[in-house]
This record gives structure tokens, C-alpha cells and sequence, in this order.
């Protein structure tokens, strides 16, 4: 048994469900076990039986469940206006053609996000983290996506470092210029990436506003040979890639961002089985987003099945955005993964916890109990996992724990 010193905190009497797969039990469960938590990180998982008498700080349980933090590896936090009225126009018969033709759809989010003043995106997004946090989020992503220009882009990465500094919870940025063809480049998408590889991506790299690149691939995105501009753009800076693929279609984008090393392939839903290898050579996390599925009434499953062949890890989030998943709630977002996708609620877990961190660069440090990580876990009001995600709208969580402290 390793010394505990005064500094320490100790968190006994619990089920620990550690995430950690090297440990030959659902969930990686342990019975009977403490934390011991030093300077943020975990320091030891210990059996109750081993523990010292002791001076330190310390926390019982009473029996309750302790898990990872949650991971919500993808969303489009930050944005200007809303989309209620052109989801009532689909539900009234129109079309969303009609409505983009009206200068409704993306752009529409875009306009209003160029008009918004920073403090007003600011005072939103904290709004949408803070119900987050309640849910036992330590750790997102957020893209940005909606300005399409510098000026706006880069306010839209501004806020959500601000967040990171005025709350209890990591974040990790993506750029994610590469959305859409904004209306001042109608007629000419080549060059909106070009902005984005030459002026965009350098430029905000440069200022450390983010950690990743995203891109749209998809038959009202970007073509193969434009998202490629991108990803050699930012290969050739060293920065980390990942794309939003495969959701309507099949073009091929899930392979072109394996052929890059991407942390992740998001949405998926008409991949193939060479594009489940891809990802399985290239150690890329094919991330699953049952909440758009369901907004959009989309019929086209991921290839659940052959992704668990491959091995390829799957994580799941939430896909926060004003246009097609205005859900922000992972607890929902875990269920219906399991209620539409099919997924195991051990599945599930991993996919917000280890494979969600994986998707952000973090598995090294984030989505495991285990010695030398990262002391974010949550203590909720249950006996077994299944139960966080079996019920919607009941958040049984008892305390949020982030870097070792109770927030």
C-alpha cells in the first residue's frame, strides 16, 4: 500500500465501474475498492482491505457507483439565433430545399452567428455547458463552423476558450471552417478553400485557438478533392484531423480521413466495409450521432455490426447544433445510441468515456479510472451503469468531480 500524505484525498466505500478494458470484468468493475487521489490525478486504486489508517481527506460513499467523467467529443456549442421555425416549416409540409432556397438552413445559423456579438454567443453557449456539467460532463469538444470567415471563426473559438476559463470542464476546440460554402462564395467553393487553407486554418493555428481540423464531406459539403485541400493543409502543419463523413451518402470521405491519420469519422451512416478497414488500419474512432438520425428521421443504421468485426472503436455524442441535433443531453444521446443504434450499454459507456477520448487525442490522460489519470470522475445514485442511460430526463447524479476537486 502506497503512503497516503496529508494532502491527499481518499474516496472509499464505492462500485467502481473504471472503464479500463485490461480489467477482465463488465465496465471494468471493482468491488470493494478507493481512490486515492493526489495533485488532480488518480494515484492509486486500492482494496478497501488495504487502506491505512490515515490523516487524509476522505470521502465515503456509502456504496454508491463511480464512473469516468462523461465525454461529449462533438459539438457545435457555439451559435447565434436558433432553427425552431424552419423545423416547424418541415413539420407544416415545406421542404428543405424550399427552406434553404429562402435563405433558411446553415446559413441562416451563419448570419446570425456573424451578428451576434461575442459576449451574446458567450452567454448562450454558457447556458448549453452549464446543463452539460449538470449531466457529469468534464471534458467536450467544440467546433466552430458557423462564422465561415476569419473574423467570425475566430470569434467563435475566442468563446469557447473563455468557457474552458470560466468553467469546470476541459475543452477541446476544432476548427471546422470547412462546413459549408458560405453565401458570399456561392458560385465559387474552390475558392472558400482556398481562404480556408491559406488564410483560415494558418492564421487561427498560429493564435493556439485549436487542436484539431474538421471538414464536411458530403454531397451538400465538400467533394473529395476539396477535402483533401484541407486535410494536406493541415497535415503539412501537424495538425490533427478528423471529418464529418458518410452521413447522407456514400462518397468515400470516411477512407480519405483514415488516409490521414483522422482521430475520428463522424456520423457514418452509409459506410462501407472498406471503409470500416480504413479505419481499423488507420486507428481512427468512428464516432456515432444518434441524435441527428433521429431529428433528421433517417433510416440509414450505422454498420454497427461490422465496425465490432473490424474492432474499430465507437464513441457517442451528442451533435449539439441548431439545425439538425438541438439535444444537449448526453444521457439522451447514450440512450438512443442503444434504442436506435443498436449498442450494448457497455458499449455505450466506453463510447463517452475511453473511445470518446481517443476521438479527442486524450486516451492517454481521459476516459479511464485507472493510476496516473486525470482525477475527473462522477458519483451517481445507482448501482450499475445501465441505469444512468436506461432513463431519460432523471439525471441520478450525486456529486461531479473535476481534477480531484467537487464541482
Amino acid at each position: 500500500m502506497r503512503h497516503l500524505l496529508p494532502d491527499d484525498t481518499l474516496w472509499r466505500n464505492l462500485r467502481l465501474a473504471t472503464l479500463d478494458p485490461n480489467r477482465q470484468t463488465p465496465y471494468g468493475m471493482l468491488d470493494q475498492h478507493a481512490l486515492i487521489i493526489r495533485d488532480g490525478r488518480i494515484q492509486a486504486i486500492v482494496p478497501e482491505s488495504s487502506l491505512p489508517a490515515s490523516h487524509a481527506k476522505t470521502y465515503d460513499l456509502q456504496g454508491r457507483l463511480v464512473t469516468p467523467g462523461l465525454i461529449d467529443c462533438h459539438t457545435h456549442l457555439v451559435f447565434g439565433g436558433n432553427r425552431a421555425s424552419e423545423w416547424e416549416q418541415r413539420l407544416n409540409g415545406v421542404s428543405y430545399q424550399q427552406i434553404s432556397a429562402q435563405g433558411g438552413g446553415i446559413n441562416a445559423t451563419v448570419m446570425a452567428t456573424r451578428a451576434a456579438t461575442e459576449e451574446t454567443l458567450f452567454a448562450c453557449a454558457q447556458a448549453r455547458v452549464a446543463r452539460l456539467i449538470r449531466e457529469g460532463v468534464t471534458l467536450l469538444e467544440v467546433k466552430s463552423g458557423y462564422g465561415l470567415n476569419l473574423d467570425t471563426e475566430e470569434k467563435i473559438l475566442r468563446v469557447a476558450a473563455r468557457l474552458a476559463r470560466e468553467n469546470p470542464v476541459d475543452i477541446s476546440p476544432t476548427l471546422l471552417a470547412a462546413h459549408a460554402v458560405p453565401p458570399e462564395y456561392r458560385d465559387n467553393p474552390d475558392g472558400y478553400i482556398t481562404l480556408v487553407c491559406e488564410t483560415i486554418l494558418p492564421q487561427l493555428w498560429e493564435k493556439g485557438l485549436y487542436e484539431a481540423v474538421d471538414l464536411f464531406c458530403e454531397s451538400v459539403g465538400f467533394t473529395l478533392v476539396q477535402s483533401e485541400r484541407v486535410l494536406r493543409a493541415a497535415q503539412a502543419m501537424g495538425i490533427p484531423v478528423k471529418g464529418h463523413v458518410e452521413q447522407l451518402s456514400l462518397l468515400g470521405g470516411t477512407q480519405l480521413v483514415s488516409r490521414y491519420q483522422g482521430r475520428s469519422a463522424d456520423h457514418i451512416e452509409y459506410l462501407d466495409e472498406a471503409g470500416v478497414a480504413a479505419m481499423r488500419r488507420s486507428g481512427t474512432v468512428g464516432v456515432l450521432l444518434p441524435g441527428a438520425f433521429y431529428f433528421l428521421k433517417e433510416t440509414q443504421r450505422p454498420p454497427v455490426e461490422w465496425l465490432r468485426r473490424y474492432q474499430v472503436p465507437m464513441a457517442v455524442a451528442t451533435d449539439f447544433n441548431p439545425g439538425t441535433s438541438p439535444f444537449i443531453s448526453l444521457h439522451l444521446a447514450m440512450n438512443m445510441a442503444c434504442v436506435q443504434f443498436g449498442l450494448t450499454s457497455e458499449e455505450v459507456w466506453a463510447g463517452v468515456t475511453r473511445h470518446a477520448a481517443q476521438a479527442l487525442g486524450r486516451q492517454a490522460t481521459h476516459g479511464q479510472l485507472k493510476e496516473g489519470y486525470v482525477a475527473d470522475f462522477n458519483v451517481w445514485d445507482a448501482d450499475y451503469p445501465v441505469e444512468i442511460l436506461y432513463e431519460p430526463g432523471r439525471n441520478p447524479l450525486y456529486q461531479r468531480v473535476f481534477r480531484g476537486q467537487i464541482t
